[in-house]
């Protein structure tokens, strides 16, 4: 069985899907994040510090997986907005520090709620949730080309 000559249709392309999901699931999130003027990938930002306050700019865009063309405006417009300060290293200038300010992490309290926009929204399982959260890693690690997570 060789190589079709034709695409599959857009319905069926997994492109399509992961895109489609994607745009979806930020979209159910857009709403809550507005009351908080938090756009989707600030929140991700948040999300990081909330874990590891204090991680280097380097740091955050390895997790985050975002270069610092992407990351740089994001930290200037939460900065602006008072929910995190950066900071040079005394001992590397070149070295910054992202930390949460007050308001940054009184938002943390309101985190299972706008988590819980998603569960709302989406009728899965445990289960499901769990092997999805699996798939999308092993697609994102391959599509990377790294190995696999276990």
């Amino acid at each position: 069985m060789g190589v079709p000559t034709n695409p599959e249709p857009l319905d069926r392309q997994l492109c399509f899907s992961l895109y489609a999901a994607t745009r979806a699931v930020t979209g159910l999130y857009r709403e809550v994040l507005s009351e908080f003027g938090l756009t989707f990938p600030q929140y991700l930002v948040l999300l990081a510090l909330w874990e590891h306050d204090g991680l280097t700019v380097r740091d955050l865009g390895e997790r985050l997986q975002l270069d610092s063309g992407t990351l740089s405006p994001l930290l200037r417009r939460l900065e602006r907005a008072g929910h995190i300060t950066r900071e040079h290293s005394v001992e590397d200038a070149r070295v910054v520090h992202v930390h949460l300010t007050p308001k940054g992490d009184a938002l943390r309290s309101q985190g299972g709620r706008i988590q819980g926009c998603l569960v709302d929204n989406l009728d899965l399982t445990y289960d499901e949730a769990s092997t999805l959260h699996a798939l999308a890693h092993k697609v994102t690690d391959q599509a990377r080309g790294r190995q696999p997570r276990n």
